[in-house]
Order: C-alpha cells, then structure tokens, then sequence
C-alpha cells in the first residue's frame, strides 16, 4: 500500500516541476524582452527538454545588458571624452574638416559610429591586409621581436601547441629583455589552457589574466558570453586586428579543414589608439591586480601613418545597441553597386536579411562568401538555410572550396569596408563581445574586392537549381537548424 502511495506521488511531482518550470523561465524570459525569435527559440527547448532546459537557459540565457563590465576612469587624461564630442559636434553641424571627400559623404555612418560607441574617428592610418595565417604571425612574430616598451595580445583562442608555443617563448624572451608583456585569453575560446603553460613567461614578468573565468571546476555561469576580440598592440605604434586566433590549425595545419582562410589588418596610425583603449577597457574587467591606469608610453604620437580614414567599434552582450550590427546595417543600406561579404556563419537577423534582400531585389550585385565545410553543424545548416532564401532576390551564393574561410568581410562598392571579428549571426551581434575596423577608403576596398573575386576562383556558386537538389535529409537538418538560430 505505502508503495502504492508513493509511487502515485512521482506524477504528480512531475507536473508541479514541469508547471514550475515554464512559469519561472517563461516569466525571466519574457521580463528580460527579449528578441521574439529568441523567445521562441528558448520557450521551444523549454518544452521539449523540461527542468534540464531551465539549467540550460540559467547558462546560456543569461541577459548582461544591464551590467557594467567596462569601466576606466583615466580615459579622460587620453582626451577621448573631448575628442568624441568636438567631433560629433562639429559633424553634426557640417563643419568637420575631412581628409578626404569620400570620408565626408559617409558622413551619417562615422557620426552613428562615433555617437552610439565612442568610435572616434581616425583618418591618418597605413593599412595592411593579410589572408594567409603563415604570413600573419611571420609579420607579427617581426614586430614583437621589435618591440621596446610593450606587447598587449589579446585572443579568444590561445592553443599551446607549436604555435602556440613558439610565441609564449618569444613573448617570455621579450619580458626577460624588461619589455612589459600583458597577454589575455577567453576562458572558453581556450579552454584547453592551464596556468602552468604560462609558468616561464610568468617568471620571466610577463602577465596573464583570463577573461570570465570559471569560479566552479569545469562549470562557467558565463561561458555563453565569450570574447571573441583578438587584438595586438605593439609599442603603441603598431595595432592586429581580424579573424585569425593563435593555433596551428590557422596555419593549415589541421586536416580536417585544411588551408585556413582568414583575414586580418595591420595598422599604423591613430586607430592603434583605439585598439589599445579597447584592450585596456577588457584587461582592467578581467584582471583584479594589475589594472592600467593612463599612462603617456601607451598612446605615443605615431610614428608612421597614411591615409585610411578608419573607426575602431566595438559591441558586446553588456551594450545597450549592437553597434557593429548597425553598422553593416548601414553599410548595407548605403551600397549603389555591390555588397561582398565573407563569413563562415551567415545567420542574420530580419534586418540585415531584409536590407540583403531588398539590396538584391534592387540590382546591387550581392554576393556572398560562405564555408564548404562545418566547424559548427547547426551553425552550418542554418548559414545553408538562410543563404538558400536569398538565392530567390537574385543574390549569388559562393561556396569556398579551398580549405575553410574564416573570414569577416564586408565590401561596398569597393569603397566602404570592414574586418574584424564579427559574423553575420545573432551571436555576434548580441552575445560575443566583439571588434571589426570600418574603413572609409577606395585603396582598402579595392583591395578586399580583388581577394573577394580570387577567392571565387576556387568557390563554386550555389545556383538556385544546385540548391533545389538537395536531399530531405538536408533540407529537415536546414529546418531545425533554422528555429533554433536565434539562440545558436
């Protein structure tokens, strides 16, 4: 009988926890106001993975817009508090004396940049572009060696193998030499990384910091928020920024992806100001001993500069508006002739997917850049999925059979561009903190169209009759891909 009894009571149990479950995470979701896609996306986990769902909500759900995670007080020693507002005044008013007129018929976009992000605007800048890995930290590897006052690196993924280790013993020999050496990693880019890794450099001076660390073993509340930056600051003079991170597999060394297609910038000029600003903002959040406070050797007068008008922008999980979103919006919706765009996860929200469309249902020529391969399979067949519908406004899909491109690139009209860190998906845009260069600037632009149409020499196009070929297993994996997007 007390068996019975006991027995008769687990179904009922049952249904408190599970009532408990969609009324507790349906209240924090709907409080927090969030996307309805996103809404949706967690409401139907909720649904078909009760209690365990709720746990993966409280980990991956979490909302960071109301923190403040970065903050800086000496910032107005640098001047960007004065520099920003004599800008967005003097913009605002049509009377700010651009370099160059190209710069100033983009006049709307630097002043959304610069008024919603703080993204001042630096037009003295020498750029160069790199797309292969070897040639990258062949160049940076130079310029550390090089180094006199200091080395700030800063990457979502550190790995410690080859290379990994070649450049920890290059930083460790530089520290040893009394150069100041901070290096940051993301604590689930890298989670491979152990403390001891690092022991030698650390004797050696440098320092280490990593970004949300796990204060639970092999449990991280935060792990859905990742820093996605990879920044390098050299001596103040000379800046890194793009999509490669520091493995071998981003030499071409890893056979399941083979060539590694990337891109990544090397700045001279005022930008690198930025970048240090940036870097500085996120080692001070995540080191609790060694904040920078300002200091005249990290922002020195540049010492080689050019022509490329640039802003350096930045957004994250704890902003108020998705800055880089809005700002390839707006390259998007500027576009007269062409739009390219090269990245390994296209997954767009309505805005950006519509702006694309009505761009190609306008006769700019769009074309778009995706993997052959997935690092991510949800991530790959939703890209599919979304890539697919665009065929039908007349865009042209191209699949990079090379190896695996990695790159975040956008191009208009040859003239307008931006690289970084950023995707074409809702992670980027809303839960990553991320980095990308807009650049105002027909030498750069030109540039980045002409590797754009190199690497098409070794794509293919989805054509729409391709696409429609595709198996029911295929188009049932896009289909379940794509509902659950808005929180992949």
């Amino acid at each position: 009988m007390n068996v019975l009894i006991e027995f008769s009571l687990f179904p009922s149990a049952a249904y408190v926890l599970f009532a408990l479950n969609i009324v507790f995470a349906s209240a924090v979701i709907f409080l927090e106001r969030r996307d309805p896609g996103a809404t949706w996306a967690w409401l139907m986990v909720l649904f078909f993975i009760p209690l365990l769902g709720f746990i993966l909500y409280l980990v991956f759900g979490q909302n960071l817009s109301k923190q403040r995670l970065f903050d800086w007080e000496d910032k107005k020693k640098v001047g960007i508090e004065e520099q920003i507002e004599h800008q967005k005044k003097a913009i605002k008013s049509g009377l700010y004396p651009f370099a160059n007129p190209h710069t100033k018929k983009n006049a709307k976009l630097v002043y959304m940049l610069l008024s919603h992000n703080d993204a001042v605007l630096s037009e003295n800048n020498n750029v160069y572009i790199y797309t292969d890995g070897v040639e990258k930290f062949e160049a940076l590897m130079n310029d550390i060696r090089k180094a006199k006052n200091h080395i700030h690196i800063q990457y979502y993924i550190f790995r410690n193998d080859e290379l990994g280790k070649k450049l920890i013993k290059l930083l460790m020999e530089k520290a040893l030499a009394g150069v100041e050496v901070c290096l940051l990693y993301d604590d689930m880019g890298s989670r491979t990384l152990r403390r001891r890794h690092f022991e030698k450099l650390i004797q050696a001076g440098g320092v280490v910091e990593t970004f949300f660390p796990s204060r639970i073993p092999f449990f991280n509340l935060r792990l859905n928020y990742r820093n996605h930056r990879k920044i390098v600051i050299i001596d103040g003079q000379i800046g890194y920024v793009g999509g490669f991170n520091v493995g071998d597999e981003y030499l071409g060394k890893d056979p399941s992806f083979g060539y590694w297609r990337d891109t990544h910038l090397r700045v001279q000029g005022s930008a690198v100001h930025a970048l240090q600003t940036r870097f500085i903002l996120d080692w001070n959040q995540a080191s609790k001993r060694h904040d920078f406070m300002y200091d005249e050797r990290l922002f020195p007068v540049p010492d080689h500069t050019g022509d490329t008008a640039m802003q350096i922008v930045t957004s994250g999980p704890d902003s108020e508006w998705e800055q880089i979103k809005s700002g390839y919006f707006k390259l998007i919706t500027t576009a007269k002739k062409s739009i390219y765009i090269q990245t390994p996860y296209f997954i767009p929200d309505a805005s950006i997917l519509d702006a694309l469309r009505i761009a190609a249902l306008s006769g700019i020529d769009v074309k778009i850049m995706i993997p052959n391969k997935p690092d991510h399979p949800f991530v790959y067949w939703a890209t599919y999925s979304y890539a697919g519908e665009l065929l039908k406004a007349g865009a042209k899909i191209y699949i990079y059979n090379d190896g695996f491109i990695h790159a975040k690139t956008i191009v208009v009209d040859e003239k307008l561009s931006s690289v970084g860190t950023a995707n074409i998906d809702v992670r980027s845009f809303r839960l990553n903190f991320e980095v990308n260069a807009f650049m105002y600037d027909y030498e750069t632009g030109s540039r980045l169209a002409k590797i754009f149409w190199h690497d098409m020499t070794v794509s293919y196009e989805l054509t729409p009759a391709l696409y429609q070929q595709r198996s029911s297993w295929i188009k049932f994996k896009e289909s379940i891909s794509r509902l659950l997007s808005p929180i992949l």
